[in-house]
This record gives structure tokens, sequence and C-alpha cells, in this order.
């Protein structure tokens, strides 16, 4: 429905002369792939994953970092008031405008039994995101981390080739994985984001009403809209979930505090081992997190 929002509303401001052709449920290839083609500027644009974002600008992967913010709200306070501006300049560095954030979902482990402590982990096979701070993670929860793209993991649990994964509910149900690993733990460790993009050539090829039409998708339909509506859809996925035979293992809040206290400590190395830019990135959100507390 977003992508469909998105092409209608470039379309009618550009009155017609601007139109998006949309290849979707990974018909170019995955996230990992086409991210970088549209940086090469083989693809025009995309929207993308945080994770796959961060491909291309590895100190995005600290928006990741899980168990990092308070709650949903302080997270969309710092990204949209305080981390804005120096990810769309970040990203200019790498050859593509950043038009809008938007949303994937809440993370919640999934597999094929619960997952109430950092200690069921231990020893287990991890499907981990291509980044470092998602290796980090599993790695310090003991776990030993396989970086695997989305084609790739209904495969890897049906070969045994991974016992674990974390995933948000609007992939996990549509793509078949509930299937196959029946059982969330909703440590809901991260909230995934997303950014739209687009290849800096191309963009600079437009005239001035055709960048106007691009980048007034997201005062037409802001971030908040857009994850007002996936937040809202993911309750409905659980139930849908349950309907089918699926399982839900909700923790308690002393449950998830020791999931936390087993990964907070390790945040600096997970910076560390980021690079770059990713002393900068990160204090612009602890900058963010302190402006955005009550």
């Amino acid at each position: 429905m977003q992508v469909q929002r998105f092409q209608k509303q470039v379309e009618t401001a550009s009155k017609g002369t601007l139109k998006i052709n949309a290849f979707l449920n990974s018909q170019l290839g995955s996230e990992q792939d086409t991210v970088a083609q549209v940086a090469r500027g083989r693809i025009d644009s995309g929207g993308y994953s945080v994770t796959a974002g961060s491909l291309l600008l590895p100190e995005l992967s600290l928006l990741n970092i899980p168990f990092l913010f308070k709650d949903q709200k302080e997270q969309d306070c710092v990204t949209d008031k305080h981390l804005t501006k120096l990810t769309q300049d970040m990203f200019l560095k790498k050859g593509v405008v950043m038009i809008s954030w938007s949303e994937v979902g809440v993370a919640d482990i999934i597999g094929k039994k619960p997952f109430a402590s950092p200690d069921d982990l231990k020893g287990l096979k991890a499907r981990s995101a291509p980044n470092k701070v998602a290796g980090f993670m599993w790695s310090q929860f003991g776990a030993n981390p396989n970086p695997l793209p989305v084609t790739e993991w209904n495969s890897a649990f049906q070969t045994g080739l991974i016992d674990v994964a974390d995933s948000a509910p609007t992939f996990y149900f549509f793509s078949g994985l509930s299937k196959l690993a029946p059982v969330v733990t909703m440590t809901q460790h991260q909230d995934q984001g997303g950014v739209v993009l687009v290849n800096k050539e191309a963009y600079d090829k437009l005239s001035d009403e055709h960048k106007k039409a691009l980048t007034g998708t997201e005062s037409a339909t802001p971030a908040a809209q857009l994850r007002a509506e996936v937040r809202g859809f993911e309750s409905k996925i659980r139930e849908m979930h349950k309907a089918a035979g699926g399982t839900i293992v909700e923790i308690t809040p002393e449950q998830r505090a020791a999931w936390r206290k087993g990964i907070e400590a390790a945040w600096p190395k997970m910076v560390a081992a980021v690079g770059g830019e990713a002393n900068t990135y990160w204090k612009a959100i602890q900058d963010g997190i302190r402006a955005c507390s009550p």
C-alpha cells in the first residue's frame, strides 16, 4: 500500500510527467544487491531497511544496536529531530540522496522454541544481518552469527544452517518463515527503520519540479504516519500468526531487562567496530536521547 501511494503521490505532484516503476518482492535481487546498484546508478532508487542502508553507510547500523532506545517515542524523536540532516549529509558522500525515513518494524527473536533468556541462545547458529552491529549482538549472546540475505532465510532454516534469527512481523509472517520458525519471542530489541534513497546522479538530472515531486512525498506522508501504519498492522499480524497455529511468547519486564543488561556493556565496542564516522553518529544519537528525554 505504501509503495503504491508513493507512486501516486509522485505522479500527481509531477502532473504525470514523472512515474515510479516499482519492482516488489526482490524482483531485482536482494536488498544487499540492489542498494549497491542504487549507489552505482544501475537502479535509480529504492526503499530499504536501515540494515541494507548501512551497507552504504555503516554508521547507520548504530540505529540497530539492540535495546538502545527506551521506547518507540524516544526513538522517533531522536531519528526525526536529531539525525535526519546528519544522515542525509552522510548519504550524499556515498553518492545517494536520502528522501525520507520509512519503517520496517519491530524485531523479535524467531525459532522453533522460546528464547526467554539470552542464555537460551548460547551455541546456536543465528542468521545475522550483514553488518558488524548485528554480528556483534549474536556473538555477545553466545550464538554463532551467519550473515545471510533475506532471500536465503527459509532454506537456511529448512537445512539447519541456522537455528534462530530476528525479524519484523511484516516480513516474518508473509515470507513463510512463520511455518519454519513458528515461535516468536517478543524481545522487541530493535525497531527497524528504513530509508528511501535515490542515486545522486539520477536525482541531479531531474528538473526542479520533479525533485520537488520526490521530496514532497515526505511532507505528504511523514515518517510518523508510515510508522503508525506499520505498527498498527503488526498487532494484527501477530493475531494472524496465532490463528494459524503459531506461538507468541511475551517476556516480562524483568526478562527484558536481563536481555538489555546482557548487551548494554557492549555498545561502545559495537560503535568502535563500525569505524568511519561512527563516533560522530553515536554522539548525535546520545545527544538526541538526552534532548528527547522528559
